[in-house]
């Protein structure tokens, strides 16, 4: 199986716990990985024939700016749901990254990662 992956996506979302996450907002990395079978996209040099990497962007940006979620858990499944959802990958794995959550002495970030098969 071939692989897509888009790395280092970034947005602005509402998402957490705690009231100032959900009122102030943050920046958020999501990274994904989806397996398909690329051989008619490769003979054919059409974008038609493959899986449209700015239109998974757009996807996964609005799922991203869309509707505000406690963890960062149901975010990844939002995300890889969605993937799945709309185009033809046989797996997703989906990592999603806050850059800097609220905790104190913290510097590095939080990640999840989620996988779906069909």
């Amino acid at each position: 199986m071939d692989i897509l992956r888009l790395k280092n996506m970034t947005f602005f979302g509402y998402h957490g716990v705690r009231p100032e996450e959900r009122e102030l907002g943050q920046r958020f990395e999501v990274d994904v990985e989806m397996a398909y079978e690329m051989a008619r996209a490769a003979a054919s040099d059409h974008v038609g024939d493959a899986i449209n990497y700015q239109t998974v962007y757009e996807a996964i940006e609005a799922v991203v700016t869309g509707e505000a979620v406690h963890l960062l858990e149901a975010l990844a499944s939002r995300i890889a749901e969605t993937v799945m959802k709309r185009f033809p990958a046989q797996r997703a794995i989906v990592r999603v990254r806050k850059m800097h959550p609220p905790i104190p002495g913290f510097t590095g970030c939080a990640e999840v990662e989620v996988v779906r098969k069909r």
